[in-house]
């Protein structure tokens, strides 16, 4: 089987990492598979912010568990050290789409270099704030940019889980 098809059937959301920081050159490749994603007219409107400063990623955790909802101290990054926030232009008519492409590189790439990965939501919400407006500031990023998601990357705590059985009835042949 190809080696690209195999990856997709294979990657699964993982919900329990170690700590141990995976290398840069590892997440340095996962980065740059994001920017190979397809984009809308080839506008490439799509920004990755790479945090592995551990206080910014806790953080970003608190945040985001209390924007959920969840209980006090619930780490909705499951434990990875290693978040990839994905950002699009709004000026951009197909950001979102853009943005989901990037997402699903990212995760791709860490699943073919044996590390795990999870798409974390309420990125959007986290980048409406004047807190996290004012990160994108001092990190030099201008402009209006759209929180699309978190790729939370790390090593696999446990075992990759098998895939669901696929539904039927989700494809239409017209010949």
């Amino acid at each position: 089987m190809n080696e690209v098809i195999k990856a997709m059937k294979e990657r699964r959301s993982i919900r329990k990492f170690k700590a141990e920081m995976p290398s840069k050159a590892d997440l340095e490749q996962i980065v740059e598979a994001g920017l190979y994603a397809a984009n809308g007219r080839g506008r490439q409107a799509v920004i990755t912010i790479a945090v592995t400063d551990k206080e910014l990623r806790d953080k970003l955790s608190a945040v985001n568990n209390e924007i959920m909802g969840g209980p006090e101290g619930n780490d909705p990054f499951y434990g990875a050290p290693a978040i990839l926030i994905v950002l699009a232009n709004k000026e951009v008519p197909t950001a979102t789409y853009d943005g989901s492409l990037v997402m699903g590189n990212l995760m791709l790439a860490a699943h073919s270099l044996g590390l795990g990965s999870i798409w974390i939501h309420r990125a959007k919400e986290e980048f409406e704030m004047p807190e996290y407006q004012k990160l994108l500031k001092d990190l030099g990023i201008e402009g209006e940019w759209e929180g699309i998601g978190h790729c939370a990357v790390g090593y696999i705590d446990g075992e990759n889980p098998a895939a669901a059985p696929r539904n039927d009835g989700r494809v239409f042949w017209v010949e």
